[in-house]
């Protein structure tokens, strides 16, 4: 059967599509939540990092109550959280109360993207997960492309049509996991839910130097991208000249080159080994990195090469996503959530830094920005060359 048009596969992507959506809906909306507000796009700005450390904070534990309570639970009760904080946020008078709102929503938010990953590994085996998680990252990778369009369209009807929206597509995601998704987690695999557990089972994982690398290093890839999503208002408005409503000229092309990098570890599953298509993936990113710096150093600002390559970044980074994903989780296969709650976090943690500290500090230009990439990718080299994947 089509990967595409399998029940369990669109409902796994929806429920990790919810964190873009959560992010880049509201990005076109900044400055005009400032002025309704009294506020400033800076504040509204911080407004992702409210929502960002609660989420990474979270994620440490979604797997984990996943693990004890069963994953359709978890999903059901971390996606109500996240119905109600979204009308809370469209409710808002305040930049204050925007912020407070956020940050439930980021507490809630990652139990569909970090109970799904756990759910893919446990539905599906080998060659055949790898082409399950890439299938699940094309149509996630088409979220942030879709997500800014639809948040400039609402606009139209007030920025607070934005968070209703939200609101929505959580309910839409917890009606398809309660109705097509299988609880994989049976009564007696459980495992206790008590902090010394948990922190037990975060003790052998985070001593784990296999899993800490790959994850590092898959954290540090997105997060390489993430920089350039987090500072699209400024990247695009301020320093390529485009309008609210045109942040389809930076997102449609950036997640072209995640579907097309998702294809790549789609067709080479089973084919090629993934130790061969990691190696490719990051010979290829470090060299359009370095190829972005120098253009941004030497020459004035060109939108579509600025976004080009991003988008080519975007294709190697796709590609070798779910074979380091797939092989963190296998480090520990009888505690896959507690697993996914470790991956989620770390990466959630990179782009919380990235949101907070890095992007004010590299946004000033194109050449600042291209700097950004290129060393926060060469971190995840230096952490990938230390696994056995890449050995």
């Amino acid at each position: 059967m089509n990967l595409f048009l399998n029940p369990k596969v669109i409902a796994l992507a929806v429920l990790a599509s919810l964190a873009p959506f959560a992010i880049d809906t509201y990005l076109p909306g900044f400055h005009i939540i400032a002025s309704d507000l009294l506020s400033t796009p800076s504040y509204v700005q911080q407004s992702l990092t409210f929502y960002l450390i609660p989420y990474t904070v979270m994620t440490l534990f979604h797997g984990a109550i996943s693990d004890s309570i069963g994953r359709i639970t978890t999903i059901k009760w971390g996606l109500a959280l996240f119905f109600f904080a979204s009308i809370g946020c469209a409710l808002s008078t305040s930049v204050e109360e925007l912020w407070f709102f956020r940050a439930l929503q980021g507490i809630g938010g990652g139990a569909g993207n970090v109970v799904a990953r756990a759910m893919v590994r446990d539905l599906y085996e080998g060659a055949q997960a790898q082409r399950v998680m890439a299938t699940i990252q094309i149509i996630f990778g088409i979220a942030p492309a879709v997500a800014p369009i639809v948040g400039g369209f609402l606009l139209d009807y007030e920025w607070q049509s934005i968070f209703i929206f939200l609101a929505l597509y959580a309910g839409i995601a917890i009606f398809l996991s309660s109705k097509i998704l299988p609880e994989t987690m049976p009564l007696k695999d459980r495992l206790p839910f008590d902090l010394k557990s948990i922190s037990k089972r975060y003790r052998t994982i985070f001593k784990d130097k296999e899993f800490i690398f790959l994850i590092l290093s898959i954290s540090a890839n997105f997060s390489a991208f993430f920089l350039y999503v987090l500072a699209s208002p400024i990247f695009l408005i301020d320093l390529l000249g485009f309008s609210e409503k045109q942040f389809a000229y930076l997102f449609v092309p950036t997640v072209c080159g995640m579907i097309i990098g998702s294809f790549i570890a789609k067709k080479t599953a089973g084919v090629i080994s993934p130790s061969k298509v990691t190696r490719f993936g990051y010979f290829w990113m470090a060299l359009i990195t370095i190829s972005n710096v120098v253009f941004c150093y030497f020459f004035d600002n060109n939108p579509i090469v600025n976004i080009g390559f991003i988008a080519l970044y975007n294709i190697g980074m796709a590609a070798i996503m779910p074979i380091i994903s797939i092989a963190a989780l296998d480090c520990f296969p009888k505690a896959r959530g507690t697993a996914a709650s470790g991956q989620a976090f770390m990466q959630m943690l990179f782009s919380s830094a990235v949101a907070g500290v890095i992007v004010p500090i590299c946004w000033f230009s194109t050449f600042g920005l291209s700097l950004g990439l290129f060393f926060i990718l060469m971190f995840g080299l230096v952490c990938i060359t230390r696994t056995k994947l890449w050995a």
